[in-house]
């Protein structure tokens, strides 16, 4: 701009405002037109234009006298002020200068529809707001809005440093234009050389701020009158706030004051490590629903432009401006804007009203305790400054302790003054008792100094004493009562001034119950002190008094006499949020009088009301409950306070603000305070006095909106309501009027502009309220009832809201919505978010959560544009759901405290032919509260709450009741007992009342003692604490006696079944799943089939021999003395071996005392009960050669003989055994005097002869073999109908299961286990554990005679003791080939470590599974013997059945195990749906591993169990198996069901017949690089979930128990591991869980509740608990499903408490509560009445007899596949006990016996001494 003309007519303009002939308002449209006519609009002014355009003779701006610096040396003013560099922020790293010269122009734009005049942060920047005139000279931005960072130690950062930029507010009025020929040029163009550490020059004021940039409203050279901002307000601070820790704070010796700056390599936490605060966090996780703010909201379709709804948005509220300067209250001729920090005025204050009260503290009764005057405060502050400056060895910017207790008001100021004095950052804690919190705040600020008193300082030692409790570690105390104070020297000035850049942090608690700290700076807080007092100044005064207040005399004191300044009355808590800021902060920058009392005095009726007439309170602090008190209080005894005192007659008159701390306006309060308590007290303003103030009490208690009369409304940029009839119209430039007269009489604009009256004030007469309709705010929307409409209508159809008034001046505000970030429409519910310099920066060391909760970015769609735009600035997100109003902020209430709720029914979108979205109702948690406080009684106190459970969010009700006291109602009695019907009704009326006026469907109601829920403290009162509460019911741990649900209301989302009648394998259902996967194969496996088996040594056919007795005589002929079988001991040292010989011919000993002493014959049962030895392989052999039936037993255990014993008397019976072979260690076992006894005494009961026993351990010596005394086997023997061994498992509900095995199958299943496994005679054999049956059998005595390897045994019980022994065999003999459990690997991992042995030569580590493989089994495994060599592909799980010990196994795959996630919701309908990781439905997914391929002579094909055809690729089905390792059939049954076991036919296959396992299972195919070259080769994997009698179904889908119990096991840590149990019994769900403590137990129901609804919707029924020790287990841990059931359905089974969870299906009405325990629910002796339909028929059941429980021992236990009422799925009855038993209901009867099948029969696996 280089015309003359121009600039002349600018220079003339700006001398006409400097000398007061125009007005601020006149000379913008002035300049407006001038610039227009040279065709300059107003955009080249978006900035500051005059700082822009240069005026007239390059003066300063108008109305100074002062040059501006020479332009040629800008950084003259700042060169004492270089520091070293800001450390390096990498996350945040941008070059501050391209950064800048790039952004500019781009800002500029974007912002370029800011800068017009009408906008108020555009146009000159003399009107600009006051609040930039807060910000010290030195640290505004220079004119072409660069970032530039300054410091508050003095020191100007280079530009260089790169840092996080972000576009300054609205509220900043942040000028973007290019810099004029009179601002500097960036700092970083020369940065100043950084100082080496320990070089930081002594800050001294007077070094750094020279006279003629003293005061504030001149701009610095330089720099332009830019508005500061919380933007700017954070840069000041150390890297963005984006850590706040004493880790860029090198405390390195240097100068006193020194700031050394140092980035070490750990200065940040990870984010990952970051605690987490969950306002809005995800859906899924519980604490609350809204998406983080840095995501963008998705964008619409090209096709779907954004409707008019979500473009007619409210744009953000534009700040207002004060049009007047803030001057001392005590003397007008010095403005506030001169000074630069807190400490500053302080000495102001000591300096100019020395002796006038400053504090004063009273009692309880009212009385004066403490009082203190400026001086004093301000040599005491001066002295507890000192001492920290020469004594504590902090270095400025170090954190100080600050712990006092409210009522020491004086000490605490005194402190928290003498830290900012000092220069360090003071850290207020205001709860004393709470060690972990105090020790938490020290821990994570790194204060190493904590100033207390000596009473607070006594009662902590004792108090620490008595918990047992540490000292905190690194901190020094002081006592600061006993410092005195500041006496200067002779000659000794008074110590300059060392502010930090922070002044202090305050710690609060998040609603989740997290400690925050949130940082305070200098600069914030000045900004927050000038926007009060304007507020405060604008009161109108009385108008009775015509005298002008503003006339003065020669001292600047008011003539019109009284007290200058405020007199304030508060007992708010003075440490914390709005208590420190008006108490403290507040009365010093305003030269108040502070008289604080506690809380306590409210409750005395008169006596507040005195305090305020006695000390004539100009100003009064409270908040609600306090008020309320009063006020109802003076209701009830009005005498009690107009006679309070007779010296001092109550007057209210000089209140000019009732200012009430609030988060909602109680507008209906408002009329009883303002109209029965204020104004009958002589307050004539009472409506105006009355002010809620809206803080933000987590973010340092700042307000954000009162009730002011500031003016500015009308420059928000929302419609208002109309102006009053006397309100003058806008006469444009004559807005305000010009005076002449410049003294005390005007007002001054903060930039130094011309003289201004003080406006007039016009009396507000727009109301403060509005009526809301009830059923829109269920829908967020906001709908305005008339008073005429009001009248017409129900009370309770509308809903009164209060407002708090305008947004504080220099505000800008939003209301956004919370769950995507879009800005609201004018008439929606929204979050508050708000920006203003008047805010806090950020958390401390919290830069994930200072950037989220602090720097948000709302977002809007522009009409046309599918792509939602950034909305400036950034914002501060409040919490607070509200709207505006007219210009006002009406709060509803916290995001936290809003509730919703899916409605019941479900809209189509027609054009879509599609669900429509989601639609909810909100309700917010005062509401809810109000109707139950009003409708209930013997209600004490309640709050609710939503959980997110299931996809939904379910209502959850928290009642607080006297009834739920068991207290002893006099001191010393018994306990009282619950009234379980009182509570019942209670919460059955709490559901229907909310229910009617709400139409709120309650999931759950809790009912607690009093006092018990979990509470936090807002201004020192306990209040429920909403997200505590909510934090504590996702936890289990309230203390709840009652709990009740309403689930049939609240839960509408429960997945139904295709045929929920028949389940998944009816008809319908398994049409609906073929339709589905038509195109897919049929799931059958090939078959390897080996005809010929070669023995390695000799090429000889295995296959040749028909039984094992024929092949063992080969090996004797072939390996006359090699060894065959060597035992190990505990010590791993070899017995005495015994070679093919000499086994041969001690099979022969024994075989001939089996013939000849003890005349068995061909067929005879002998039970053979051995301990691990040779013994046994002896008398197993024995009777294979004499045609004797074998049933190999484990040892009776000792411990167990209530189980062991009736099995075993039960099995001499059912197979009419002739004799027991022992050896010597179970025939000294047998004759022990307890074992006998039993044995002797059950068998006399049970009518059964016992047969005799018989040592084998020492035969007949003999020379001869086997073939010698001919002993051999006959042909009949050894066809498939003979029976040459039985093998008998166990359940874990000793359950015994027992199969035959002919000599085929014995070599059926040696030839499949050898040719898999690859086995071959130079690899020996070794047999550890479960040798009478399964694998364990077949490893220990089969496998090393049919390959001819030696074979070592290693016995249990040495492996019980010492694991090592096992694994220094495997590495010392080189085995290639073993067998392990799961059970005995768990164990060698917990006790043994993986050291001095190898196992590189083990290339097959079979672990069996009878069921569903463990995932983490394979990973133990692996890590533990990593170190060993072992191979991860040797480790190999071998699926093993009853019927089949080898189905499948991983042996020799090379691969390791393949994990399948499955989608848990396909899996209950049959299918099979594998999810990926990237699937949203991944983490709720169900992991499962392979069982393995099927070895060779074997096929596997899955098969409907129904329909008894193939299942397609893509569902489940049952596990057919055909294989020569088959058993034949269950010995001794004669159950034609268990016959066709054995008969299975493919409908849609050939006539093969196959083994049905029972066992639910599906193949999957999978390729791996494992061919030649590492080409791909396919496998088909098989997959196990589990057997059919294990499931349950409910509504037409089926679930596994086993993971339902582990979603309990892991809901509560109150939970035993491994201790649940579910179950369906009699048409119901049962869930029984067994605890560590049996207190309050119903806290523990929702949580059992909502874990099972969320993982496998299904709501349960019953939920019964048991105490620790309860839970029938078997000798290896396993739970004992069966005994389980039998003792709950007989009510025997230890049950402690009980709940009932569907109040309508199965009728369950609890009859009372166990006595003397709270919380325990039902008990088990008083159960639940039944009512038609419920449990009936298990209360009914008979017991069977000893006969009928033998008959069933020997079939395969049945339950119904659909689930039909009676039937009681997964029930195993111990043999030999007196079961209940349930007969299968007629509709079963009549089913095809196809329609049912057997559980899996597990094996009972584990090791050692019986096993």
């Amino acid at each position: 701009m280089d015309n003359p003309t121009l600039l002349a007519q600018l220079s003339a303009l700006d001398a006409e405002l400097e000398e007061g002939d125009i007005t601020q308002k006149g000379y913008q449209k002035r300049r407006t037109l001038l610039l227009s006519q040279y065709g300059l609009g107003s955009d080249s002014g978006s900035g500051s234009a005059r700082s822009s355009i240069p005026s007239a003779g390059a003066s300063g701006p108008p109305g100074s006298s002062q040059p501006l610096a020479n332009p040629s040396t800008p950084l003259q003013a700042s060169a004492p002020l270089a520091s070293p560099s800001y450390p390096q922020y990498p996350h945040y790293a941008n070059d501050g200068g391209s950064y800048q010269a790039e952004m500019a122009p781009v800002m500029s734009a974007t912002l370029g529809s800011q800068g017009s005049p009408s906008s108020p942060q555009s146009g000159d920047a003399s009107s600009g707001s006051f609040l930039h005139s807060a910000v010290p000279p030195h640290m505004r931005s220079s004119s072409n809005g660069s970032n530039q960072r300054h410091s508050f130690h003095g020191i100007e950062e280079p530009m260089s440093s790169p840092q996080h930029t972000r576009n300054f507010s609205a509220a900043s009025s942040s000028i973007l234009s290019a810099p004029s020929a009179h601002s500097a040029p960036p700092a970083h163009s020369a940065p100043p050389p950084p100082l080496a550490p320990g070089a930081a020059p002594e800050f001294n004021f007077t070094q750094h701020y020279t006279p003629e940039f003293d005061h504030y409203d001149m701009p610095a050279p330089g720099s332009t009158s830019q508005q500061a901002s919380r933007s700017n307000t954070m840069h000041d601070q150390i890297g963005l706030f984006s850590d706040f820790t004493a880790q860029a704070y090198e405390n390195e010796p240097g100068p006193r004051g020194s700031l050394q700056l140092h980035r070490p390599e750990s200065d940040y936490i990870p984010h990952s490590e970051q605690p987490q605060m969950a306002r809005y966090s995800a859906t899924g996780d519980g604490l609350g629903f809204s998406p983080t703010t840095a995501v963008a909201p998705p964008m619409l379709n090209t096709s779907d432009l954004p409707p008019p709804a979500v473009t007619n948005t409210l744009m953000p509220l534009e700040p207002r401006e004060v049009p007047f300067a803030v001057y001392d209250p005590h003397n007008t001729n010095i403005a506030m804007s001169r000074f630069e920090n807190i400490h500053t005025v302080l000495r102001h204050r000591a300096r100019t009203i020395p002796k006038q009260q400053a504090y004063v503290v009273l009692d309880n009764k009212g009385k004066e305790q403490q009082v203190c005057s400026w001086e004093k405060l301000s040599l005491r502050a001066e002295k507890v400054a000192q001492v920290i400056r020469e004594k504590s060895g902090l270095y400025r910017g170090d954190r100080v302790a600050l712990v006092y207790r409210d009522a020491e008001l004086i000490d605490f100021t005194v402190a928290l003054l003498g830290c900012f004095i000092a220069g360090v950052v003071a850290v207020p804690i205001n709860d004393l008792e709470d060690y972990s919190k105090l020790n938490y705040i020290l821990t994570t600020t790194q204060a190493h100094l904590a100033l207390t008193t000596e009473n607070n300082l006594k009662a902590f030692q004792r108090e620490l004493a008595a918990q047992k409790l540490t000292w905190p570690r690194g901190v020094e105390w002081w006592k600061t009562n006993e410092f005195g104070s500041f006496h200067a020297k002779k000659n000794e000035e008074i110590p300059p001034l060392q502010p930090s850049d922070l002044a202090y942090i305050e710690f609060c608690r998040a609603p989740t119950g997290e400690l925050r700290g949130v940082v305070l700076s200098h600069r914030t807080i000045m900004h927050q002190m000038a926007t009060l007092s304007a507020i405060v100044h604008s009161v109108p005064r009385d108008e009775d008094d015509t005298f002008d207040l503003s006339l003065k005399d020669r001292t600047g004191r008011s003539i019109s006499g009284g007290s200058a300044g405020e007199i304030l009355v508060s007992f708010l808590d003075p440490r914390q949020g709005i208590g420190l800021i008006h108490s403290v902060l507040m009365t010093i920058y305003g030269g108040q009088t502070c008289v604080w009392m506690t809380q306590a005095t409210t409750t005395t009726p008169g006596l507040y009301a005195n305090i305020i007439t006695r000390y004539k309170a100009t100003l009064c602090l409270a908040d609600y409950p306090a008020l309320k008190l009063v006020a109802y209080n003076y209701q009830a005894e009005p005498f009690a306070t107009r006679h309070f005192q007779k010296k001092f007659q109550v007057d209210f008159s000089t209140i000019k603000l009732m200012m009430i701390d609030a988060l909602t306006v109680d507008a209906e309060f408002h009329e009883i305070l303002a109209d029965r308590w204020l104004k009958p007290l002589g307050n004539n303003r009472a409506r105006e006095v009355v002010a809620p103030m809206l803080c933000l009490p987590e973010h340092g208690g700042m307000v954000i909106a009162m009730r002011d009369w500031v003016g500015g409304e009308e420059r928000m940029g929302c419609p208002l309501s109309s102006p009053s009839k006397d309100e003058p119209p806008d006469s444009g430039d004559e807005s305000p009027v010009v005076d002449s007269i410049a003294n005390g009489a005007g007002y001054s604009t903060l930039l130094s502009g011309p003289i201004m009256s003080n406006p007039k004030q016009k009396k507000e007469i727009e109301t403060h309220e509005v009526l809301l309709d009830r059923e829109a705010l269920k829908t967020n929307d906001v709908v305005v009832i008339s008073e005429q409409m009001a009248k017409r209508c129900d009370p309770g159809s509308y809903l009164r809201v209060g407002a708090f008034g305008f947004p504080i001046p220099d505000a800008t505000l939003a209301i956004v919505d919370p769950e995507n970030a879009l800005l609201c429409p004018s008439n929606v519910i929204g979050e508050i978010w708000v920006d203003s310099p008047s805010l806090s920066g950020g958390f401390w060391s919290a830069p994930r959560h200072t950037e989220t909760i602090f720097h948000a970015r709302p977002y809007k769609f522009a009409p046309g544009d599918p792509n939602p735009i950034v909305v400036e600035p950034e914002f501060l997100r409040t919490g607070l759901l509200g709207c505006v109003i007219d210009g006002r902020i009406y709060v509803i209430g916290l995001y936290e405290d809003r509730l919703r709720q899916r409605v019941e029914w479900e809209e189509q979108d027609d054009e879509l032919d599609q669900p429509a979205p989601q639609e909810f109702r909100y309700f917010f948690v005062q509401h809810l509260v109000f109707t139950i406080m009003r409708g209930l009684s013997k209600v004490f106190d309640c709050t609710a709450f939503d959980v997110f459970v299931n996809d939904e969010h379910l209502p959850v009700i928290l009642l607080e009741s006297p009834a739920a006291s068991t207290a002893p109602t006099t001191a010393g009695g018994a306990a009282k007992q619950l009234d379980v019907a009182v509570l019942d009704s209670l919460s059955e009326k709490c559901m229907e009342l909310l229910l009617n006026e709400h139409q709120l469907r309650v999931y759950c109601v809790m009912i607690t003692a009093p006092n018990t829920l979990p509470r936090v403290f807002k201004n020192g009162r306990r209040e429920i604490g909403n997200m505590l509460c909510r934090k504590d019911f996702d936890a289990g741990t309230i203390p709840c006696v009652h709990v009740d649900f309403g689930v049939e209301r609240a839960v509408r989302n429960l997945p139904i079944g295709i045929d929920p009648v028949g389940g998944v394998w009816s008809p319908l259902a398994t049409q609906a799943r073929q339709e589905m996967l038509a195109h897919q194969e049929k799931q059958y496996s090939g078959v390897d089939y080996r005809v010929v088996v070669i023995d390695d040594r000799t090429s000889t056919p295995l296959n040749n021999f028909t039984s094992i007795v024929d092949l063992l005589q080969w090996r004797v002929a072939r390996q006359t003395e090699e060894l065959s079988y060597c035992s190990i001991d505990s010590r791993g040292r070899e017995g005495k071996g015994v070679t093919w010989k000499k086994l041969d011919t001690k099979i022969a000993a024994v075989a001939s005392t089996l013939k000849n002493k003890l005349k068995l014959k061909p067929g005879d049962h002998a039970v053979l009960m051995y301990t691990h030895s040779e013994e046994f392989l002896y008398a197993l052999h024995a009777c294979f050669c004499l045609g004797i039936v074998a049933i190999p037993l484990a040892p009776v255990d000792p411990t167990r003989i209530h189980e062991d014993v009736p099995a075993l008397l039960h099995i001499v019976t059912d197979f009419n055994v002739k004799v027991f072979l022992v050896n010597s260690e179970v025939d000294t076992l047998l004759k022990s005097k307890p074992l006998s006894t039993n044995l002797k005494g059950s068998a006399q009961i049970l009518k059964t002869k016992l047969p005799p026993v018989h040592n084998t351990a020492k035969p007949p010596k003999s020379s001869q073999g086997c073939r010698d005394l001919g002993f051999t086997v006959n042909e009949n023997w050894v066809k498939q109908d003979f029976v040459a061994l039985v093998w008998t498992y166990w359940t874990a509900d000793q359950r015994r299961v027992s199969v035959a095995l002919g000599h085929d199958t014995v070599m059926g299943i040696c030839k499949v286990m050898k040719e898999t496994c690859q086995m071959t005679s130079s690899k020996p054999v070794v047999g550890c554990v479960r040798s009478h049956s399964g694998m364990g059998f077949v490893m220990s005595w089969l496998m090393g005679i049919f390959v001819g390897a030696p074979t070592y045994l290693v016995s249990p019980i040495d492996f019980a003791q010492n694991p090592m022994s096992l694994f220094l065999t495997l590495s010392r003999y080189k085995i290639k080939d073993t067998y392990a459990t799961r059970q005995m690997l768990d164990h060698a991992i917990a006790t043994m470590p993986a050291k001095g042995f190898t196992m590189h030569e083990l290339r097959n580590l079979m672990i069996t599974c009878d069921g569903r493989p463990r995932p983490d089994i394979f990973q133990k495994v692996r890590l533990h013997f990593a170190t060993t060599g072992l191979d991860r592909t040797a480790i190999n799980t071998v699926y093993s059945h009853v019927l089949n010990p080898m189905i499948a196994t991983r042996s020799y795959m090379n691969i390791e195990p393949i994990s399948l996630s499955l989608c848990p919701k396909s899996l209950r309908r049959g299918l099979i749906y594998p999810l990926s990781p990237s699937d949203p439905l991944y983490p709720t997914s169900l992991l499962l591993q392979d069982s393995g391929m099927v070895p060779v002579q074997t096929q596997v094909a899955i098969v409907n169990p129904e329909t008894c055809r193939l299942c397609h690729v893509g569902e489940y089905g049952e596990i057919w198996v055909v294989s020569e390792a088959n058993v034949h059939s269950f010995y001794g049954s004669k159950d034609p069901f268990d016959d066709s076991r054995f008969r299975g036919r493919i409908v849609d296959g050939d006539d093969t017949e196959y083994v049905r396992t029972g066992d639910l299972g599906f193949l999957h195919t999978v390729s791996r690089p494992i061919g030649p070259g590492g080409g791909m080769v396919e496998m088909q994997i098989l997959f196990l979930l589990g057997g059919i009698g294990d499931t349950i179904e409910v509504n037409g889908l089926q679930h596994f128990p086993i993971d339902i119990e582990s979603s309990v096991e892991r809901c509560h840590r109150n939970i035993v591991p491994s201790g649940s149990a579910c179950f369906q019994a009699g048409g119901l769900v049962v869930v029984l869980v067994e605890v560590h403590i049996k207190s309050y137990l119903a806290s523990m129901v929702p949580v059992i509740v909502g874990a099972i609804l969320d993982g496998h919707q299904v709501v349960v029924d019953i939920v019964a608990f048991v105490g620790k020790g309860d839970f029938p287990r078997s000798r290896l841990g396993e739970k004992q499903r069966g005994k389980i059931l039998a003792g709950w359905v007989t009510r025997r089974g230890g049950v402690v408490a009980q709940f009932g969870i569907r109040g309508g299906q199965g009728g369950l009405t609890p009859r009372g509560t166990p006595r003397g325990t709270p919380g325990l629910g039902t008990p088990a002796g008083s159960f639940y009445e039944m009512q038609e339909g419920g449990l009936q028929e298990l209360e009914g059941l008979e017991l069977g007899d000893r006969g009928e429980a033998r008959e069933r021992d020997d079939r395969s236990w049945r339950g119904s596949v659909r689930g039909d009422k009676g039937s009681i799925r997964g029930s195993y009855f111990a043999d030999g006990e007196q079961t209940p038993r349930l007969e299968v209901p007629e509709k079963s009867q009549r089913r095809s016996t196809q329609s049912t099948w057997s559980s899996r029969h597990s094996v009972q696996e584990g090791w050692g001494y019986g096993s």
